[in-house]
């Protein structure tokens, strides 16, 4: 495998200790009636996202953002792969991507301005360059 398809695999496993560190103090917080049924705000007494505390409200911001770069960087970690173009600069950034998802996570939690942002620079600049260099 990859150091790309390795940095990503791990970035999947992440998604998914994001998605228990949200769920758990969400599930707490309202019960399995209105975490089980289809959300609907009129059904739920408003939006399940102003009904939790404010650091639980980040960690579901922070899970839907992963999402969003986790479809980007996934593609960069396949172009690379696929065409043969792994080198030591796409697997560095594959790392950095990695560690600034990691650290985004408490940077987000704790509501650190502006390095919450930097991170999440850092982890899209590097995936931008895995595509980049897949390109030229």
């Amino acid at each position: 495998m990859t150091p790309e398809l390795t940095a990503l695999t791990l970035a999947a496993l992440l998604q998914v200790v994001q998605f228990l560190l949200m769920a758990v103090p969400v599930n707490l917080k309202l019960g399995p009636a209105k975490t089980m049924s289809p959300r609907d705000p009129a059904q739920m007494g408003g939006a399940m996202i102003d009904q939790i505390n404010p650091k639980t409200a980040r960690l579901v911001r922070a899970l839907n953002n992963h999402f969003e770069g986790l479809i980007l960087f996934g593609i960069a970690c396949i172009v690379i792969t696929v065409s043969g173009q792994s080198t030591g600069l796409t697997a560095a950034c594959a790392w950095i991507y990695l560690v600034a998802r990691v650290a985004y996570v408490p940077a987000y939690y704790f509501g650190l301005v502006p390095w919450r942002s930097v991170i999440w620079a850092i982890g899209f600049g590097a995936t931008t360059l895995i595509l980049l260099a897949a390109l030229l």
